[in-house]
């Protein structure tokens, strides 16, 4: 089997690919990969020199050079993860959020269409294009309720509407064309290897290096936590269980205010790397000025996902948050060369 991945240099892309080619020794993968800001091979290096992995340096907006890469590679899944992620840089530049999550995405489902119209009948029926997206487009919850698939769709941010527009064009490919694709709406992913201008890694990297903390507003925004590997052990679910045409929510069932996720981070710090002068890390928290349009709870309802996939997350809030901090902590070098470049742990999205 053949997979194609796009965004595959990115958090949640690396940390797929990683697993396919450590799990399932059948498959082989392309990683197509613009090399962003976000984007790092380092997180590769574990499957780097496998045969049954390849990378090819390419922007997902670049029509002709798509179409050269899926006929040659001939894929029988794509996994689309290529995006511009983060909130507040969309509030900053939403240009390129238009750009990469809006027009990359029709560029691909286009490619994809013709090239999926000219496979063989065996092939055409087992093609699959998932479409990765967020919890993000459906708005913000009370502080009752659930995202659940069939709501309508409210997003804030400029980043939420690219990613929504992007979920309207995916489902408009497969009405309108019969492209075979499936949908997952994730809620927030934390792990190893994630760029440090999220909550978790900014946290503990500020934290390691005795800098402020800032924490938006009163802290109390709640979002629902996903182990970045039991994600991606849910996409793989949902590419090989998922009925076509169908979305599929994806959540942890992790509810934490963020200032809670940040305390906890505080705590396993003062046990793992205790501060030269006794004192608890929880001490830098600042509280700063909150973003522009700030949700103020997610929490997903994966009950389709778990009754339809059998799938449920591994690892509890509390293992996974472990895990990671420990990481980050014997992983110096890699986020030393990540700070290295054009992102050094600035605030972003406060509009002037």
């Amino acid at each position: 089997m053949k997979v194609l991945v796009t965004g595959g240099a990115g958090f949640i892309g690396s940390a797929l690919i990683r697993q396919l080619v450590a799990e399932e020794p059948e498959v082989t993968v392309l990683n197509v990969d613009k090399l962003t800001y976000a984007g790092n091979l380092d997180s590769l290096e574990p499957v780097a020199r496998s045969h049954r992995y390849a990378f090819e340096c390419f922007d997902i907006c670049e029509a002709s050079g798509m179409r050269e890469l899926f006929w040659s590679y001939e894929p029988d899944f794509v996994f689309h993860l290529a995006s511009e992620t983060h909130v507040d840089r969309s509030i900053d530049g939403p240009a390129a959020f238009i750009q990469t999550n809006i027009f990359g995405t029709y560029v691909l489902l286009q490619t994809a269409r013709e090239y999926w119209t000219e496979l063989d009948a065996e092939r055409k029926a087992r093609f699959r294009f998932l479409h990765v997206s967020t919890d993000e487009v459906f708005g913000s919850l009370g502080a009752g309720g659930y995202f659940a698939e069939e709501m309508a769709y409210a997003p804030s941010s400029p980043y939420a509407a690219s990613k929504a527009s992007a979920d309207h064009l995916v489902r408009a490919w497969h009405k309108t064309y019969g492209l075979p694709v499936l949908l997952s709406n994730c809620s927030n992913n934390f792990g190893p290897y994630q760029f440090p201008e999220k909550l978790i890694p900014l946290t503990i990297l500020a934290a390691l290096e005795e800098k402020p903390l800032p924490v938006y507003g009163d802290g109390q925004n709640v979002r629902d936590w996903l182990y970045v590997e039991d994600h991606c052990r849910a996409l793989r679910s949902v590419l090989a269980k998922g009925r076509i045409g169908e979305s599929y929510n994806l959540g942890g069932s992790n509810e934490k205010t963020n200032i809670a996720v940040v305390t906890q981070i505080c705590d396993v710090l003062d046990e793992l790397r205790p501060r030269r002068n006794g004192r608890s890390y929880f001490e830098l928290v600042t509280f700063v000025q909150d973003r522009p349009g700030h949700d103020r709870r997610y929490a997903i309802d994966p009950a389709k996902a778990r009754l339809e996939l059998t799938w449920v997350p591994r690892e509890t809030f509390d293992s996974a948050l472990r895990k990671t901090i420990e990481w980050y902590v014997a992983n110096k070098p890699w986020w030393e060369r990540v700070r290295d470049g054009s992102y050094r742990g600035e605030r972003l999205g406060v509009i002037r």
